[in-house]
């Protein structure tokens, strides 16, 4: 008779997979809480500890680690030496190893877990007999996952080698990432030695950037819950590589702010932000700040989505909208377009300072801090004779807060609460400069606009440029070596200037 060691922690579809191996010729061998419940479902086990003649020990901490298990588990049934081996010592070949570990890391997500409980949750048998199995699939099946199980049933009927093999790589790639999340709980060191992340499959999307190009969606095991890898989708089509990437940025700007708001996303950038006292006007803001670019753009919102700003939504062709919720008669207003897609997200009060981003290069990734500063008032000085009003500084802060968002070389033209125009990108700064305020000065509102920069000015023209487009303050980080030719520009023309210390790059 065939043996098949069974060994869970997740019981999901466990009776009826020991009930097809039984069918199949397959004796049950079993430890603890996985022995009980097929004993309970009327099936019959053999104890580990009849295998091994050992107990289990140690609280349970030493079950299958015995050579009685792993030996048979183990052997080339093709190599004559290991099998007279095996019969010299009594151990019987076992076919079959079903294991999955025990749960680290829902343990660890769990505010109140200690470091004692979590430890406790890291597995060594299960990961053990799970390697031995893949290492030895030309004879062994490993299963590591529920949602495998029917698969299995199938392919032991087959004799499928190719699923086996498969199967085998998939308990790599699970242990890998096991070890790789109790590694990062152990170290929380954010620039490790060795950087090992692990991420899950959440979809194969239809393709890439291009039509010609592969790509699929995955999530890092502790996504926090603001991310849009948690977030949920209500209605519309699949999200695309390039949906992913404008809304992963919209969220993130969407978690910078408070008051009601609305940040309207067109290829990583933003192309219009308002904010207002309800969020319908925040996103009357947001659409009178660029009101063509925002045809097929991102839409994240800080609020629920009420009727009235779900019926001013519905008349745009727009990719994805973004929200806490939806009320119920808004929503049915937005999913009348059948494409569209809608998504409840969870907000943060806004980036946490010291989390770490990821940017993949050729042949490696880079790793930094994200860029969680946001200044205020106390933050700035000013470096012009002429003082700038509370109404510039707060039109100020504001365009600095989104110009940290905005693709380098940045500039954002804005009043407060409302950005006017935004250059984005552009080789030369005076370029930004120049697409900034010429979409700015389309806007009725444009009296009394302010200008921000993500970097210093190289020179003075992007200040000459911006004084003779009716700017007349301007925020912008300082410290270049021709700083005093830009604040003589700004003098020259009565322009208040402050410098925050701080440049926003974002590449």
């Amino acid at each position: 008779m065939k043996r098949a060691l069974l060994s869970v922690s997740d019981k999901t579809g466990l009776t009826a997979f020991a009930q097809g191996l039984i069918a199949r010729g397959f004796e049950l061998v079993s430890t603890g809480g996985t022995k009980a419940t097929l004993e309970q479902a009327g099936l019959t086990v053999t104890g580990v500890e009849a295998v091994t003649g050992f107990p289990e020990m140690l609280d349970g901490r030493v079950k299958t680690l015995h050579p009685k298990i792993h030996a048979g588990i183990l052997a080339k049934r093709d190599v004559p030496a290991h099998m007279r081996a095996l019969a010299a010592h009594d151990i019987q070949p076992i076919a079959l190893v079903c294991v999955n570990l025990y749960p680290f890391a829902e343990t660890i997500a769990k505010p109140e877990t200690t470091r004692a409980q979590a430890i406790e949750q890291i597995d060594i048998g299960g990961p053990s007999a799970l390697r031995a199995a893949a290492k030895n699939a030309a004879s062994v099946w490993a299963v590591a996952d529920p949602a495998d199980y029917e698969a299995v049933l199938a392919g032991l009927d087959a004799d499928d080698a190719q699923l086996r093999s498969r199967l085998a790589a998939k308990v790599f790639q699970i242990t890998a990432a096991y070890d790789a999340q109790i590694a990062a709980y152990l170290d929380p060191e954010p620039f490790p030695a060795l950087f090992t992340p692990t991420f899950k499959k959440l979809s194969k999307l239809r393709y890439g950037e291009n039509s010609h190009q592969d790509a699929a969606f995955y999530a890092a095991p502790d996504a926090p819950a603001e991310s849009l890898a948690a977030a949920h989708q209500l209605h519309g089509k699949e999200l695309s590589f390039n949906n992913i990437r404008d809304a992963d940025t919209a969220l993130a700007m969407i978690n910078e702010y408070q008051e009601p708001t609305v940040v309207a996303v067109k290829h990583m950038n933003p192309c219009g932000i308002g904010q207002g006292a309800t969020i319908e006007a925040a996103w009357d803001k947001a659409y009178a700040a660029d009101s063509t670019s925002i045809f097929g753009g991102i839409i994240a919102l800080n609020r629920p989505v009420d009727l009235a700003t779900a019926e001013k939504m519905h008349a745009l062709f727009l990719e994805i909208i973004m929200a806490p919720s939806f009320d119920d008669d808004a929503l049915a207003v937005l999913a009348k377009k059948k494409n569209v897609r809608l998504m409840t997200i969870t907000l943060a009060d806004h980036t946490p300072a010291g989390r770490v981003e990821t940017v993949a290069v050729n042949g490696g990734v880079l790793r930094q801090t994200t860029d969680a500063k946001i200044e205020t008032a106390a933050d700035l000085t000013v470096v012009t004779k002429v003082q700038p009003t509370q109404a510039q500084i707060d039109a100020m802060l504001f365009a600095q807060q989104v110009v940290k968002h905005v693709k380098s070389n940045a500039i954002v033209v804005a009043k407060k609460g409302q950005t006017l125009g935004i250059g984005a990108g552009q080789m030369n700064r005076i370029g930004s400069v120049a697409i900034a305020l010429q979409q700015a000065q389309q806007n009725q509102d444009f009296a009394g606009a302010v200008l921000a920069s993500d970097a210093f000015f190289p020179m003075d023209d992007c200040v000459e440029y911006a004084a003779q487009h009716d700017i007349r303050a301007i925020i912008q980080p300082g410290g270049s070596i021709r700083d005093k030719d830009s604040i003589a520009m700004a003098d020259k023309y009565g322009i208040a200037m402050v410098t925050t210390g701080v440049r926003h790059f974002r590449h």
